[in-house]
């Protein structure tokens, strides 16, 4: 019988080593271009904004101002949601344990991850370890404001007006403050602890209903932030005493500090506010990237920057890293702040 000729070894060998060369390249691209792919399509819901306080805030202002700039650039929604309680603790908490998929955002603020490690005995979330910084939004100056029409009636026009009265009426004034922990609060104790006056603190649920109490004439005082007081002012139904800031806001120019109205008493007083963007921790650091540069590029918009600027807001948009070694920085001074002001929450 006539045997078959037998075929070379490198003939059967060569085409199943291509297809699996082939193979193995295709894999590999699949492994590359499927995160690629994956990271590309968020959002492809809603996202919601959670601020911890009640609306008419600046922490609503300026999440209100970021959610359509943010749905114009990806192409949905971003939803603000109000969750206030416990000096933003409870908003901030419920971001802290809501999925990490870049669909719920919190608007923080100094109050949240600044303030509250110090004040509050116990936290059910770590200001740092549990959250993904994204940007600053901005920094504002907060603003010592009374009623206009009660000021005018006890003939105070300045802080050595004011600080004479309480003084002379110990525990008779109110001061309103967006909830326990806030800057808010915190400029007031300081202004008490270094001024030695005494007022009755009364905290709310976020700066608009304090504001409300205010101007009906509930309250006598608070240190609010300027955005939210702003058209207030303007309106002339709260008359601005000074502003908490180490420099005067070129909002309200003709506006001292609280150093400068104070006398030597309140030498190196410093109590401002800042508001930003987090992501639960463990949020993919592309979304995180992506959320960081559009708004960014939105606080450097001629149109946001002069709006925000008007109502005396700094416009931020800082780095995720930048963000998170800013945080650290203010959680060691407020931590002086309330040791100094001898305010503290169970």
């Amino acid at each position: 019988m006539t045997s078959l000729p037998r075929m070379p070894p490198s003939t059967n060998f060569r085409p199943n080593r291509r297809l699996a060369l082939i193979s193995s390249g295709l894999a590999a691209i699949s492994f590359i271009a499927t995160p690629a792919l994956a990271q590309s399509t968020w959002p492809t819901k809603p996202v919601r904004i959670v601020v911890p306080f009640a609306p008419g805030g600046t922490t609503d202002i300026l999440a209100r101002a970021m959610a359509p700039e943010l749905a114009k650039a990806f192409g949905q929604s971003f939803v603000v949601e109000n969750r206030a309680g416990a000096g933003g603790n409870i908003g901030a908490d419920l971001v802290a344990r809501a999925p990490a998929d870049g669909y719920t955002l919190l608007m923080g603020t100094v109050g949240t991850h600044g303030i509250n490690k110090a004040l509050y005995s116990k936290l059910p979330f770590d200001p740092q370890k549990d959250f993904v910084p994204i940007t600053l939004v901005a920094g504002v100056p907060n603003v010592m404001v009374v009623n206009a029409e009660k000021a005018s009636a006890r003939g105070i026009n300045t802080v050595a007006d004011f600080m004479a009265y309480a003084k002379a009426n110990t525990g008779k004034l109110n001061m309103a403050s967006s909830g326990n922990g806030t800057s808010i609060h915190l400029a007031g104790e300081l202004f008490k602890s270094m001024s030695g006056t005494y007022m009755i603190h009364f905290p709310y649920s976020g700066s608009g209903p304090a504001l409300l109490s205010l101007v009906s004439g509930d309250m006598d005082v608070m240190f609010d932030n300027l955005p939210s007081s702003m058209q207030l002012i303007k309106a002339g139904k709260l008359k601005a005493l000074a502003v908490t800031s180490a420099q005067r806001s070129a909002a309200v120019p003709d506006v001292p500090t609280v150093e400068q109205a104070g006398g030597p008493a309140m030498k190196g007083f410093d109590a401002t506010s800042w508001f930003g963007l987090l992501a639960p921790a463990g949020t993919p650091p592309d979304v995180i990237s992506r959320v960081q540069q559009e708004v960014a590029k939105s606080l450097g918009s001629p149109a946001i920057k002069e709006k925000l600027l008007a109502q005396g807001a700094i416009p931020g948009g800082n780095t995720p890293q930048e963000f998170a070694a800013f945080i650290d920085s203010e959680i060691k001074k407020w931590a002086q702040v309330v040791k100094v002001s001898g305010a503290k929450v169970d």
